[in-house]
C-alpha cells in the first residue's frame, strides 16, 4: 500500500498528492425505481426532517446544510444499490437496501450481511480516489466505536463505490447544495434529468484496515488534497483506489462460501 505524497506549498502548508489512482470505468447504471427510492430516502433524511444524519463528521467542526446532507445521503444510498445490483447480477442475493428513516443515535450494524460477513459500503464521486474512514470512529483494533456498546463494532469488508455524474456538482450548479429548504419537485427534476452510473474500484477487509491504522495512513484535519482543491474537515484513515483489492475476488470468495 502506498502513502500519499506530501509536498509543501509556498505558504509552507502540506499538500497531499495521489500516488496510485484508478480510472473510473462504469459497471452499471440505476433504473427509475432505484432512483425514486434513493431520492425519497435522502429527501426524508434531510429537507423533510423525517430522520436525521449527523450535520458534522466525527472530529469535524463544519455543520452541513440540508442540501449537503441530501447529497451525501443520496450518494450513499446509490452506493448501496450499486452493490445490491452488482452482487445480484453475479448470483449473490442480498437484502434490499434499508430505506427506513432513523433518528440520531441509531447506528446501522452494517449495510449488508452475508453468512455473518458484515459489509460496509462507502461512496464517493466519479473522480474520487480514496476510501476514507473518520479516524475518531475507529479504535486500534479496527472496531467501529459508535457500535461497541451494542456488540456490533466489527465490520469485515469495506467496499468503495463511485457515482457519476457528481451529485454535489449538480447541486451546486443549480444553487441547491447550501440550501436548507428546497421544494421536493424542484429537486426531483434536477436529479431525474440525469443518468447515474457507478463503478466499484475495490474493497478492503478488516485486516487491511488494522494495517492502515497501525501504519498511520492518515490525512489530518485541515490538510489539503491535490493542489488545495479539497480541505479535510476531520482526521481520516485512507487507502488509495489503486491499492484496493478487486471486487471480483470478493464475489468469488462469497460464492465459494454460500
Amino acid at each position: 500500500m502506498e502513502k500519499l505524497r506530501i509536498e509543501k506549498n509556498k505558504k509552507n502548508e502540506n499538500i497531499y498528492y495521489l500516488t496510485n489512482p484508478k480510472e473510473f470505468s462504469s459497471m452499471g447504471s440505476f433504473d427509475s425505481l432505484t432512483l425514486e427510492n434513493a431520492f425519497n430516502f435522502a429527501y426524508d433524511m434531510s429537507f423533510d426532517n423525517k430522520g436525521a444524519h449527523r450535520d458534522h463528521r466525527s472530529g469535524g467542526t463544519y455543520r452541513r446544510k440540508n442540501g449537503e446532507i441530501f447529497t451525501d445521503t443520496f450518494q450513499g444510498k446509490l452506493g448501496e444499490f450499486a452493490i445490491y445490483d452488482y452482487f445480484k447480477e453475479n448470483g449473490i442475493l442480498l437484502n434490499y437496501p434499508d430505506l427506513k428513516t432513523h433518528q440520531l443515535g441509531i447506528w446501522d450494524t452494517s449495510d449488508f450481511e452475508i453468512n455473518g460477513l458484515k459489509i460496509a459500503v462507502k461512496s464517493t464521486k466519479k473522480y474520487g480516489q480514496l476510501l476514507l474512514l473518520e479516524k475518531a470512529d475507529w479504535d486500534s483494533k479496527g472496531q467501529y466505536i459508535p457500535n461497541l456498546s451494542n456488540g456490533n463494532g466489527i465490520y469485515d469488508v469495506f467496499i468503495l463505490v463511485r457515482i457519476s455524474p457528481s451529485i454535489s456538482f449538480l447541486m451546486k450548479k443549480n444553487k441547491l447544495y447550501y440550501s436548507n429548504k428546497v421544494e421536493k419537485n424542484v429537486l426531483k427534476r434536477t436529479i431525474f434529468a440525469q443518468r447515474f452510473n457507478y463503478d466499484i474500484p475495490g474493497f478492503i477487509d478488516r485486516e487491511v484496515l488494522v494495517k492502515l491504522i497501525a501504519g498511520n495512513f492518515v490525512i489530518p484535519k485541515g490538510a489539503m488534497l491535490n493542489s488545495s482543491r479539497t480541505v479535510m474537515d476531520a482526521d481520516n484513515y485512507y487507502i488509495q483506489a489503486g491499492d484496493m483489492m478487486d471486487i471480483k475476488d470478493l464475489v468469488s470468495y462469497l460464492k465459494s462460501n454460500i
